[in-house]
C-alpha cells in the first residue's frame, strides 16, 4: 500500500507513502487515497485529519510514468478517479490539515488546498507545472487557488509554472504557517489535538457553513443558518459547553 493511515487518539494521519517518487500519484494511489477518505468519513471516532507525506516531500503531483496512452475513455476514467479524491478531501466533515514539506506540486498541491488548513515547513515549494507537460491544471487547481488569492495573481501562478516558496505561499495566504521541516508533524498534531478537543458536531457544521458560503447570497446563507442553528442547540456537546461556563471550567465535548 503506498496510502496508510494511522489513527490515534481521534486523529487520523494519511500519508501518501512512495518516498522514492518523492510520493507522485500512481494510478493505485487514486484508489487507495479515496478509499481511506471515504473510510474516514464514515469512522466516528476520527475527529480531525492529517494528510502528509513520507520522506522530504509531500507530493510531486502525478507519476508521469504513467502518463500518456490508453485513449480518451481511460484518460476521462483517470481524471474521475482523480476528481473524486478532490470531493472526499474537500466534503469531509471533519477538519483536514495538510502537513507539506518539501516539494508540492500539481496535483499535490490541488489536493493541499482542498483541505481546510496547510501548514509547511519552511523549505516547502508549491508549483502548478501543468503547461511544462501540455496540460492544463487539475484536481481544482484554478478554482481553489482562484478562491485564495484572486484570478490575477492565480493566473500567475499557473501560466508562469514558478516555484512558490514557503514565505510567499505564506503572505499570500496559501498557508496557514510555516515550521522548520523537524518541527512539521508534531506542530500538525499539535493543532490537530486543538480540533480535536473541540465540539465535533459544531465544527462539522461550521464547516458545511463555508461551503455554503460559496454559492448562496447572504439571504440564501441567514436561511441555511436558520435551519441549523436550533438543530445545534440540542446537542449535548452545546449543553455542556453552557454548563461548563456557568461553573468557570474546561468543556468536556463528546461529539453528541
Amino acid at each position: 500500500m503506498s496510502v496508510k493511515v494511522d489513527i490515534a487518539d481521534g486523529i487520523a494521519t494519511v500519508t501518501l507513502d512512495r518516498p522514492e517518487a518523492r510520493n507522485a500519484i500512481n494510478i493505485a494511489m487514486r484508489e487507495q487515497l479515496w478509499v481511506a477518505f471515504e473510510a474516514l468519513s464514515e469512522d466516528d471516532t476520527v475527529k480531525v485529519v492529517i494528510l502528509t507525506g513520507a520522506g522530504d516531500h509531500f507530493c510531486a503531483g502525478m507519476d508521469v510514468k504513467e502518463m500518456g496512452g490508453g485513449g480518451i475513455d481511460w484518460s476521462l476514467t483517470k481524471i474521475r478517479r482523480l476528481h473524486r479524491i478532490s470531493r472526499a478531501i474537500m466534503g469531509l466533515r471533519k477538519p483536514v490539515i495538510a502537513a507539506v514539506d518539501g516539494s508540492c506540486v500539481g496535483v499535490g498541491w490541488s489536493y493541499a488546498l482542498s483541505c481546510d488548513f496547510v501548514i509547511a515547513s519552511d523549505r516547502a515549494r508549491f508549483a502548478q507545472i501543468f503547461n511544462k507537460i501540455g496540460l492544463a491544471p487539475d484536481g481544482g487547481a484554478v478554482w481553489l487557488l482562484r478562491r485564495y488569492v484572486g484570478a490575477m495573481r492565480a493566473r500567475q501562478i499557473v501560466y508562469s509554472a514558478r516555484m512558490v516558496p514557503a514565505e510567499e505561499a505564506l503572505q499570500l495566504g496559501l498557508v496557514l504557517e510555516t515550521t522548520s521541516a523537524g518541527a512539521l508533524i508534531e506542530h500538525a498534531r499539535a493543532f490537530a489535538r486543538q480540533l480535536a478537543d473541540a465540539p465535533s458536531l459544531a465544527i462539522g457544521m461550521a464547516k458545511r457553513q463555508f461551503a455554503l458560503a460559496e454559492t448562496l447570497s447572504f439571504d440564501e446563507f441567514l436561511e441555511a443558518e436558520t435551519a441549523m442553528q436550533p438543530l445545534m442547540s440540542r446537542t449535548e456537546d452545546h449543553h455542556e459547553g453552557i454548563q461548563a461556563f456557568r461553573e468557570k471550567r474546561a468543556p468536556k465535548f463528546s461529539g453528541a
